[in-house]
């Protein structure tokens, strides 16, 4: 078996969301819940399939954010997994969603943060052990710390009020 690393490729101003399903039809219910979830909304979606033909799977409404992630699954080469790339949207805004989906097992990360992901490679194929989602710590957060994070949330993203 070989382990390594695969870079997600996530544009300016996207956000990303990874994990893995079972079914055929996750592309489609997927494609379903972001044209819902936010007026707005431009995305693409990729789903690997791990049977039959083995094709990538695409839906979207946005052919640069769908090719993102049709390449991004070609990197990752893991069976059952699918990406979402965003834009105009945050993940939060579908993520329970996406996880109520009836065919989603696991999600592994959803970032704008740079992401790596850890596979594991056997003669059989790949699979996601886990993922790198942006940097280490560098420290505890102080008062200043907690005032911009306040700031962030009520006055540049408007999350709460």
């Amino acid at each position: 078996m070989e382990l390594k690393t695969v870079a997600m490729n996530i544009p300016e101003g996207a956000n990303l969301i990874l994990g893995q399903s079972h079914f055929i039809k996750t592309v489609e219910d997927l494609f379903e819940i972001m044209i819902t979830a936010v007026p707005g909304v431009k995305f693409g979606v990729a789903f690997s399939e791990a049977s039959g033909p083995c094709l990538i799977r695409t839906e979207g409404n946005d052919d640069e954010l769908i090719k993102v992630a049709a390449e991004n699954a070609q990197a990752l080469a893991a069976g059952h997994t699918f990406n979402i790339v965003m834009k105009n949207a945050y993940p939060i805004n579908m993520l329970n969603a996406v996880k109520q989906c009836q065919e989603v097992c696991t999600i592994f990360c959803a970032t704008a943060n740079p992401v790596e992901v850890v596979v594991a490679k056997s003669d059989q194929g790949c699979g996601v052990l886990g993922v790198i989602d942006g940097f280490a710590p560098k420290g505890v957060e102080g008062t200043k710390d907690k005032e911009d994070r306040s700031q962030l949330l009520r006055k540049i993203i408007g999350y709460k009020k």
